[in-house]
């Protein structure tokens, strides 16, 4: 039976099983109460994390061998395939759950070790500007045009994050923060294939462009960086424009990671207003945004060994794909059809909106 993860895994499902007993044999003495309680739950998630790990390495060791594709991509393909064509088995159900939750935000805690502050200040106060002015415009403008699109107002805030901050990452951030109890999975799987689809255009249409408009490589560098939304994208971009124009990019790009924090702060805020209406109240700031704080702070101000940077990068991107794997898992194709053609317009717009906003601001900036 195909597995959903909107249904929420319960330890204890069987312990219907043992009420029914109960009533034909006589009841166990106290003290041997606890050898008739339901097995453990972490032997029943190894299964579904091992698969996702296992899928995580493999496609981290066919990446680069794939020119402009990462690591996360290759996974979450991964998992559509599999969940499209034989089915995902029930007995990864469980582990599959927690990648796609717990991995995931493990791994955007660690990507804040890509961060570091004096690269980003060596940008200049005009320049962060722009990156402040390009994630608060594209977030606003997106989540505006997916209204007058008729798009659903959780797609088109998860296409705003994805779109206007850090890809994947940031959709799957997001609707951690707006959707905790994954009501709404199925948006959360259509904005990162967006993400994909739009992000891969990219990588050649920005030095497409760049040519075309006769920009220098170091500004063509600052608009990759600030208007493509994956980071292994703006890399691979970089890599085409050449020179300098790759180390420009990165750091930009990375300003932008950077912004996750304030942005996902703000809609916890406005969950926690909604939900103390509802009598919930959600943490005022996510668990792993302050966690992805605490690393950019170590990355900055601590004096971390190569080796153990090397190390932190892998990790992210292992726990990234793994998580990637998972969502990919819950994909249907058939489903993803049925959500028409409003949501790839939003896409178009937004990625229009982004690089538009970037360009103007990367030429005021030079």
């Amino acid at each position: 039976m195909p597995w959903s993860r909107s249904a929420p895994y319960r330890a204890g499902a069987g312990a219907g099983n043992v009420l029914r007993m109960s009533r034909s044999v006589p009841a166990p003495a106290p003290s041997a109460a606890p050898a008739a309680a339901a097995p453990p739950a972490l032997p029943r998630l190894w299964p579904g994390l091992a698969v996702a790990l296992a899928v995580a390495a493999g496609s981290m060791l066919l990446a680069p061998r794939v020119p402009g594709v990462s690591a996360l991509l290759l996974a979450i393909v991964a998992g559509i395939a599999l969940a499209n064509l034989s089915g995902v088995p029930a007995a990864l159900a469980p582990g599959l759950s927690v990648a796609g939750k717990r991995l995931l935000r493990a791994g955007i805690v660690l990507l804040g070790l890509q961060v570091v502050l004096g690269d980003l200040l060596s940008l200049g106060l005009p320049m962060l500007a722009v990156v402040a002015a390009v994630v608060t415009g594209g977030v606003l403008g997106t989540v505006a045009l997916g209204r007058v699109l008729g798009v659903d107002r959780q797609l088109a805030l998860l296409v705003a994050c994805g779109f206007s901050i850090c890809g994947a990452a940031a959709v799957a951030a997001a609707a951690g923060v707006t959707d905790p109890e994954e009501r709404h999975e199925e948006h959360t799987v259509t904005a990162i294939a967006l993400v994909v689809l739009c992000g891969t255009v990219m990588i050649a249409a920005v030095p497409a462009l760049a040519a075309a408009l006769g920009l220098a490589p170091e500004t063509a560098g600052l608009w990759a960086g600030a208007s493509i939304h994956e980071v292994a994208q703006v890399v691979a971009a970089g890599g085409v424009l050449g020179g300098t124009a790759l180390t420009l990019a990165v750091i930009v790009k990375l300003a932008r990671v950077l912004m996750l924090a304030p942005v996902m702060a703000v809609l916890s805020l406005q969950q926690r207003r909604r939900g103390a209406a509802e009598g919930a109240r959600p943490p005022l700031v996510p668990l792993f945004v302050l966690g992805f704080l605490a690393m950019v702070a170590a990355r900055s101000l601590l004096p971390l060994p190569s080796p153990a940077l090397d190390l932190g990068a892998a990790l992210q991107t292992l726990l990234l794909a793994a998580a990637m794997f998972a969502l990919g898992t819950g994909v249907r194709l058939r489903s993803l059809l049925r959500v028409g053609v409003r949501p790839l317009v939003l896409a178009a717009l937004s990625t229009l909106l982004v690089a538009t906003l970037a360009l103007g601001g990367v030429l005021l900036t030079r």
